[in-house]
């Protein structure tokens, strides 16, 4: 039905698994087990939990460490095991399970893990957090039953869009159709699909006209692939040098040069019978030898000779001094990989994780300038930035001579992606105090903390890249598809598409009844195939139909228990 950049499915079989369901009608039946201790691990059990009532068994290193005394607080089982393998799974009843998601940060030790619990069991469904798609795509082939989700390339879009100050980023391909998100001015009324959010941060209002994000139809080809970024410009000799030489050398230097200038002046209307080249020749040399005394001279001359004597004191000094500094900044840069020109007007990039690596091609493959700064030279990214020719500054990003070593005080935007929300923190204050107008894009995983930085700091923007993608894990593990999610301020909106099975609440209802669950507004039904887009509100919902639909979390959970068995 639709592909995207994040998410690929191997060999997708649909088993007819029984889904009795508990309070409020959520699904209750077999248990998930989720293997992790980081974010991510944290939110994915909480939204299978809270949102769809299942029962979780969270694999886990140690209670004590990491997101491990926040997941130890979840109403979940945990199972403490340093290594994941087919002891731990054991452990965790993975016989039993209906479906395991490995979420680590370790392609390979992902895949390994997954294949001990195909072991174990069969026919279990998976779900493999992946970094490199291109890996989980071509290892479709070892897994019955498996998807396969990078949490990365769902988050970069939404700070791309941030640092460039634009809409939510999200582009849906489906059969027949191409949607985007776009504030209403920039499209046209009987483009627009669905209302996404108000202006004051309300979701899917009931009045859609209220709506300032709209979920629109696109040309279907606007997206297709985002043109490479076109080459670079080489800085030019002046301003390399201002780069590589002290501005107060380049200040000391300068004055010398005017008081040779002035010297050659002087002399020249002294004396008159020297023309202006002489003249230059013979202050150059008393510049540089020291002059002959003269007490014929007259007054002028002897004050000039004696100021041009002064000049040669200094003059050598400051010449030696520029190249020294010229050559060893110049071998600094290199050897980091920093800045080789002066920029302005770029976007600086804190953190070459797995969300740097994409935001960094995102932005170059839109045509900006970036800079990125990590902690080391052997970060996941450095080989990405040095192929895009991405200048990279080593150092700690929560230190101002850091932060100028990136221009941050001339750049147009600060997008800080480091896992620790202190170090976060700190470089966006520190960018903000070089940089007054900066627009600020920070990464932060706890959401009341974010609120109150937000407002305290005049942070333009925060994001949780595990927010962001908790949905679509939790999703797929009920085997359930969320095609996009939609970032809205520090929320998240979900692009569904979800099968009427039979026997549920959902199948013999129409349209209307669906659309009127909170946090819902349904705008296809795909039927033998063929799909109603802005379906009718008495269209009826039958068995084995497609809803297209577009939901808060709490809205999917709500239709997963009403279109569920």
């Amino acid at each position: 039905m639709a592909r995207t950049t994040w998410l690929a499915r191997a060999r997708y079989v649909r088993r007819p698994t029984p889904e009795p369901t508990g309070q409020q009608g959520r699904p209750v039946a077999g248990h998930l087990i989720v293997c992790g201790d980081d974010p991510l691990t944290y939110r994915l059990a909480s939204e299978l939990v809270t949102q769809y009532g299942r029962q979780v068994t969270v694999i886990l290193p140690s209670r004590r460490r990491n997101h491990g005394p926040q997941i130890s607080r979840l109403r979940v089982r945990v199972v403490e095991s340093e290594r994941l393998d087919a002891d731990a799974f054991r452990q965790a009843r993975v016989a039993t399970a209906d479906a395991v998601a490995v979420v680590r940060q370790d392609d390979v030790g992902n895949i390994h893990a997954a294949l001990q619990a195909q072991e174990l069991n069969p026919r279990i469904h998976l779900v493999l957090r992946m970094f490199n798609l291109s890996l989980g795509l071509g290892i479709r082939t070892l897994f019955h039953d498996c998807a396969v989700i990078s949490d990365a390339a769902m988050a970069a879009p939404a700070f791309v869009a941030a640092a460039l100050g634009e809409a939510a980023p999200v582009h849906v391909r489906l059969t027949g159709r191409a949607l985007h998100v776009a504030q209403r001015g920039s499209v046209a009324p009987e483009r627009i699909v669905a209302g996404l959010a108000t202006a004051d941060g309300v979701l899917l209002p009931r009045d859609p006209e209220t709506a300032d994000l709209v979920l629109a139809l696109a040309d279907r080809d606007a997206y297709a692939e985002q043109p490479a970024a076109p080459p670079r410009r080489r800085g030019r000799p002046w301003s390399t040098l201002k780069l590589l030489v002290n501005r107060k050398l380049v200040q000391a230097a300068l004055a010398l040069v005017v008081l040779l200038i002035a010297g050659t002046g002087v002399l020249a209307a002294v004396r008159t019978d020297l023309s202006w080249w002489d003249a230059a020749y013979l202050t150059i040399l008393a510049a540089l030898g020291g002059a002959d005394a003269n007490v014929d001279a007259g007054a002028i001359e002897k004050i000039t000779q004696t100021l041009l004597t002064v000049v040669s004191i200094a003059l050598i000094p400051v010449v030696t001094a520029a190249v020294v500094e010229a050559v060893v900044n110049a071998r600094l840069a290199i050897a980091l990989g920093g800045l080789r020109d002066p920029v302005s007007g770029h976007v600086v990039v804190v953190g070459l994780g797995n969300v740097g690596t994409r935001v960094i091609r995102q932005l170059t493959q839109r045509g900006v300038r970036v800079v990125a700064i990590d902690r080391t030279d052997d970060a996941r990214g450095a080989a990405l930035a040095k192929e895009l020719d991405v200048p990279l500054v080593v150092g700690d990003a929560s230190r101002e001579e850091t932060l100028r070593a990136a221009s941050v005080q001339t750049c147009r935007a600060l997008v800080v992606l480091s896992t620790d929300d202190v170090v976060n923190l700190e470089a966006a204050l520190h960018g903000r105090a070089l940089n007054p107008g900066l627009r600020v894009v920070l990464r932060l995983f706890d959401g009341d903390f974010a609120d109150r930085v937000e407002r305290a700091f005049r942070i333009d923007v925060s994001r949780s890249v595990s927010y962001l993608a908790a949905p679509a894990f939790a999703a797929a593990m009920l085997q359930r598809d969320v095609i996009g999610s939609i970032p809205v301020n520090r929320r998240v909106l979900l692009i569904a598409d979800l099968p009427v099975c039979a026997g549920s609440a959902a199948a013999g209802s129409t349209v209307a009844t669906v659309d009127a669950m909170d946090g819902v507004r349904v705008i296809g039904v795909t039927h033998s195939g063929s799909t109603t887009w802005s379906p009718p509100l008495d269209l009826a919902v039958r068995v084995d139909d497609r809803l297209i639909l577009v939901a808060t979390r709490d809205g999917l959970g709500r239709v997963v228990a009403a279109t569920s068995a």
